[in-house]
C-alpha cells in the first residue's frame, strides 16, 4: 500500500496537548497516521482507537504495535464511543481526535466504489459488514428523495436534473457501477459546468454521506467526547467540507457560549461560565508545504476545544 499522508497531523496532535501518561481516543484510526504520532507521544498512558473499516483496523494493529502495546482497537461507529468505553470501564479521558470523512486508502482502492473516477460495483461501505450500500441509494430511492440527498448533502444545484436522468434510466436497467452512474451525472448536466469541476464529485458525496450516515452521528459523538473530558482535556476535530465544518463550529460554539441571563455583567459568577473555551477562535487549515505535498488536504479545517472546569 502506497504512504497514506495524515492531514494537519503535527497541528492535531500538538493541539491535543498530550503528556506522557495522557488518555487518548482516536475515534477515526484508519491507516494509523495520527494514532501513530499519538501513541509514540504517551508511553506511560493509553490510546483507545476506532474503526468499522476491518482492512483499516488489520493495516493500523501491524502499524501501532511497532511502537507500543498500550493501546486498544475498537470496531464500531465512533458514535458509540460512551458505550464502548464504559465497558472498559473508562468513563474520564484527556484528549479526543476526529478526523471525519472518508480515508485515501478507502479512495484509492478502487473496487470500495468511492472513487468516480475508477469502475467499481457502487459500494461506499465504510463497514463492509454492512448489507446497504450506495447500490441500494441509486437503485431503490425515489426521484424525490435523491433530489433531497444531492441537495443537501452535497449541495449541488442540479440535483433534480441529476436525479430525473437516475429515475428514467432505471427503468431500463438497475445501475450497477460507479462509471456507469457517472456517466448518467454527466449527460444531467450543462457542458459548461462539466469543464469547470467533475460533475459526480458532489453527488458521490452525498451518496457516500447518505450510505454511512456520516452526519447524522457527529453531533451525538462530540457531544459524547465532551463529556468524557478531564478538565484540561481537549477535543480535536478535523472536517472536509462545509456540511460537517458548520456542524462542528455551531456544536463549539454553543458549549463555549456565556449564560444570555448573566451576559455583559462586569463580574460574570464562576458558575454562569462555560466549561468549554476554544483553543483557536478561527479553523486553522493546512500549509501551502502540506498543501503541495497532498492536494487532498485543500478542503480540510481543524478546530478545537478544551475542557475548562
Amino acid at each position: 500500500m502506497e504512504k497514506h499522508i495524515s492531514v494537519l497531523l503535527e497541528e492535531s496532535i500538538s493541539s491535543l496537548n498530550l503528556n506522557e501518561s495522557s488518555i487518548v481516543v482516536d475515534c477515526t484510526l484508519g491507516y494509523g497516521g495520527h494514532s501513530s504520532s499519538i501513541l509514540a507521544r504517551i508511553k506511560k498512558g493509553f490510546l483507545f482507537a476506532f474503526d468499522q473499516d476491518s482492512e483499516a483496523i488489520r493495516h493500523s494493529t501491524d502499524r501501532l504495535s511497532a511502537i507500543g502495546t498500550n493501546f486498544t482497537i475498537i470496531k464500531s461507529n465512533f458514535v458509540n464511543l460512551k458505550e464502548e468505553l464504559a465497558r472498559r470501564e473508562i468513563d474520564k479521558v484527556d484528549a479526543v481526535l476526529f478526523d471525519l470523512g472518508v480515508s485515501s486508502p478507502q479512495l484509492d482502492d478502487a473496487k470500495r466504489g468511492f472513487s468516480y473516477h475508477e469502475d467499481a460495483k457502487l459500494d461506499m461501505r465504510m463497514d463492509q459488514d454492512m448489507a446497504f450500500s450506495a447500490y441500494d441509494v441509486v437503485n431503490n430511492y425515489s426521484q424525490e428523495k435523491l433530489t433531497e440527498i444531492f441537495y443537501k448533502y452535497g449541495e449541488d444545484k442540479f440535483s433534480k436534473n441529476i436525479a430525473k436522468k437516475i429515475v428514467d434510466y432505471r427503468k431500463t436497467k438497475p445501475i450497477e457501477t460507479t462509471l456507469e452512474l457517472v456517466e448518467i451525472i454527466k449527460s444531467a448536466v450543462p457542458m459548461k459546468y462539466r469543464k469547470d469541476k467533475h460533475p459526480a464529485r458532489q453527488i458521490f458525496q452525498a451518496i457516500r454521506i447518505e450510505v454511512n450516515h456520516e452526519l447524522d452521528v457527529i453531533e451525538p459523538a462530540i457531544n459524547q467526547a465532551l463529556s468524557l473530558l478531564n478538565v484540561g482535556g481537549r477535543v480535536a476535530v478535523i472536517t472536509f467540507h462545509s456540511l460537517e465544518d458548520r456542524l462542528v463550529k455551531n456544536i463549539f460554539k454553543e458549549k463555549c457560549a456565556i449564560d444570555p441571563k448573566v451576559q455583559g455583567l462586569p463580574n460574570i459568577p464562576p458558575e454562569y461560565l462555560p466549561d468549554f473555551k476554544l483553543v483557536v477562535n478561527k479553523a486553522i487549515k493546512p500549509s501551502a508545504e502540506e498543501l503541495e505535498k497532498n492536494p487532498r488536504a485543500r478542503s480540510s479545517k481543524l478546530r478545537v476545544i478544551e475542557r475548562v472546569k
